[in-house]
């Protein structure tokens, strides 16, 4: 088993990238969900409300990033913004310090999206706890749904498209990380080691409707799907499982060609 592609989304609901090696830190991959729309209320944006975000591409430069998005002019942000207004942001059921963008950034999506919003960062210095049961107190998530990583397995995504009239690929269900491994064989880890990380298989991700959403297009499935196949087989009381939650407990570097040790 090795993993087969590593992912980084650098603003939350938004395009990511793939990238051949990350640096695991304590709330997650290095750049991944470290950026988040808010609107003016200061609560997160999301793909399940606003699906035009789903068309905003974000691609890594060597200052920052470049965003893009139909009818936009390319826009430029760093990898982090050095200083600006703290605020508190709403994430699910956290209350957060963030750092806020500037006018020019935030003019930009308010813009595209066709109503006031805002960029906001997470600096080293904010810090957002992990409050599922399955963590320790020290740990950190940035503006993920509820843990640092997401792993998928290939084989899992090939049992479901074996079912599917129209297969679907990884990128509806956003992974950071993808094994090449059978499948659902990640729901019987418990710990894991990949390149010099090592890492805790926490709990299962229970999906939301975004992978009904097509990536390519912003448009969702007028009937559901992959979740409603998704539903026949991998459902746990109110819940559709399908990946798995992940915390770093020793960071380190992964590398796509990396062994994955069971510990």
């Amino acid at each position: 088993m090795h993993v087969s592609a590593i992912n980084i989304y650098p603003i939350k609901s938004c395009r990511g990238f793939s990238v051949p090696e990350a640096e695991v830190e304590a709330r997650g991959l290095a750049g991944d969900r470290r950026y988040m729309l808010v609107d003016a209320n200061g609560k997160f944006l999301t793909q399940r409300e606003h699906t035009r975000m789903a068309l905003i591409d974000v691609h890594a430069t060597r200052d920052g990033y470049r965003v893009e998005a139909p009818g936009q002019p390319p826009l430029e942000i760093p990898h982090a913004l050095a200083s600006g207004v703290e605020s508190e942001v709403r994430i699910w059921r956290d209350t957060v310090p963030a750092t806020l963008a500037g006018e020019d950034i935030n003019i930009w999506f308010s813009q595209y999206l066709g109503f006031a919003c805002g960029l906001v960062y997470q600096a080293l210095d904010q810090h957002r706890p992990v409050t599922n049961d399955a963590a320790e107190f020290d740990d950190e998530v940035s503006f993920a749904d509820g843990a640092p990583i997401l792993l998928i397995s290939t084989g899992s995504l090939a049992d479901l498209n074996g079912r599917l009239a129209a297969p679907v690929t990884m990128d509806r269900f956003r992974p950071n990380i993808v094994v090449e491994a059978p499948p659902f064989i990640e729901d019987s880890w418990r710990s894991i080691a990949i390149g010099s990380a090592e890492l805790a298989v926490a709990w299962q991700c229970g999906r939301c409707i975004l992978p009904t959403i097509d990536p390519a297009t912003g448009v969702k499935h007028p009937r559901g799907e992959p979740l409603e196949t998704l539903r026949s087989y991998r459902r746990v009381g109110p819940k559709i499982m399908f990946g798995q939650n992940v915390i770093p407990r020793k960071r380190g570097t992964i590398r796509v060609g990396d062994s994955v040790r069971v510990q």
